[in-house]
């Protein structure tokens, strides 16, 4: 028998929540595949994907399917034991991936947080405690916690907390003369996303990465990629790192790693890997059956010829229908990116005005992203249909021919 539940709106969130979040003024309440309703029964189309996360949308049934089975079977044990679900996915990603080991935690604040205090061992074990400094780029982000947001490149996030995390420096992106002026025998690791996410969906060149791989060779250091938001198919590769052929130290990957469920993953070497010897770095949740489950039926899903071919043919519809909107509404002048990670960069005459076109889209019954002040994103299901690309693409052309016209 199913128990009544109070009704809530959004009201209820000014009452009761923490106000660190601004969501939209509608509660989704169900999805199917990409489309969502609201409570009042509206049906909108999705290009967040929850910020990069619902890999295969809403509720797809491989991914049901496993947490059912699972939810019905072991739900959690702690890392005082090993659980089958952990080690089928250790499995597929060490067997699809550079890495030979794999550390599972809940997020990807969770997953760099292990990165970056890996980092640091492996130097202070093999060089001494002189060797700690961390290099990031400028506007990178990295997750929420002290140390990450300490690393992440941007002081709008990390100001007004205390004493931050020291040893950490930050220069431009795309920018191999700065690293290379930078970097010394005290750098630890340098952290790269392959492409930033947050600060406008900004592709690194592959000459960029090439020659951060050989910096950091020559200077002992450790390369480490953000893959959270870009990796698990996310570029029409598995890893963005596969797409650029540049092979990092460390990986962290998250968001799309459990389509919806947390989860995160800290890939590398064997090699690097035992100097988190027992007791060195642990999570509660981390690696849980649930979680690992889900996580593996999504690695079934994608990472397949078909859906990884599809991504980039969905990168192409994408594209040229948005070329064509920024052409004829001269809302923005470049579309950018990778697989089905899209920035829309906007015109002069829009800079900064990118909350007000997300508005727009939801008013026309689409659900878009903002990276930054200046760029619309699209972060849609990887296996998201062509007949929803095409209505909710007219649906965001609706929306921006009424905002640019008045």
């Amino acid at each position: 028998m199913s128990v009544e539940q109070a009704p809530v709106q959004r009201a209820d969130f000014d009452q009761v929540m923490v106000p660190n979040y601004s969501p939209a003024a509608f509660i989704p309440v169900r999805g199917e595949g990409s489309r969502v309703w609201d409570q009042s029964g509206r049906e909108l189309i999705d290009f967040a994907g929850g910020i990069a996360v619902n890999a295969l949308g809403h509720c797809h049934p491989a991914l049901v399917k496993a947490l059912t089975e699972q939810a019905n079977t072991l739900w959690h044990v702690s890392n005082v034991f090993t659980n089958e679900p952990a080690l089928r996915l250790a499995h597929k990603l060490v067997d699809a991936t550079f890495a030979e080991r794999a550390f599972f935690c809940n997020s990807g604040a969770e997953a760099n947080e292990a990165a970056f205090k890996l980092a640091r061992r492996v130097a202070h074990d093999r060089f001494g405690p002189e060797k700690h400094e961390i290099i990031a780029t400028v506007n990178s982000f990295h997750g929420r916690t002290l140390f990450t947001v300490s690393v992440g490149g941007q002081p709008k996030y990390s100001d007004g907390f205390g004493p931050k995390i020291t040893g950490i420096s930050h220069v431009p992106y795309n920018d191999l003369e700065a690293l290379k002026a930078q970097i010394s025998d005290k750098t630890c690791a340098v952290v790269i996303e392959p492409i930033q996410g947050e600060s406008g969906v900004v592709p690194a060149d592959k000459a960029y990465l090439e020659g951060a791989r050989k910096l950091c060779d020559e200077h002992n250091a450790l390369l480490i990629f953000d893959e959270v938001q870009t990796g698990v198919g996310r570029t029409g590769s598995l890893y963005a790192y596969q797409h650029y052929g540049v092979t990092p130290d460390i990986l962290t990957s998250a968001k799309s790693l459990g389509g919806g469920f947390p989860i995160g993953a800290m890939l590398t070497t064997t090699d690097l890997a035992k100097h988190l010897a027992v007791g060195t770095h642990g999570t509660t949740y981390g690696g849980n059956p649930l979680a690992c489950a889900v996580a593996c039926a999504v690695l079934d899903v994608v990472n397949t010829p078909e859906t990884l071919a599809g991504i980039k043919a969905k990168h192409e519809r994408f594209k040229a229908r948005l070329e064509k909107i920024g052409q004829q509404s001269g809302l923005f002048t470049q579309v950018r990116g990778v697989g089905l990670l899209i920035g829309c960069v906007l015109s002069d005459a829009w800079k900064g005005k990118a909350k007000d076109i997300l508005n727009a889209a939801e008013k026309e019954g689409v659900m878009v992203l903002q990276a930054g002040p200046d760029v619309v994103r699209f972060a849609p299901s990887l296996v998201v249909e062509d007949a929803d690309i095409d209505e909710g693409l007219a649906r965001f052309e609706r929306a921006v021919v009424k905002l640019t016209q008045g």
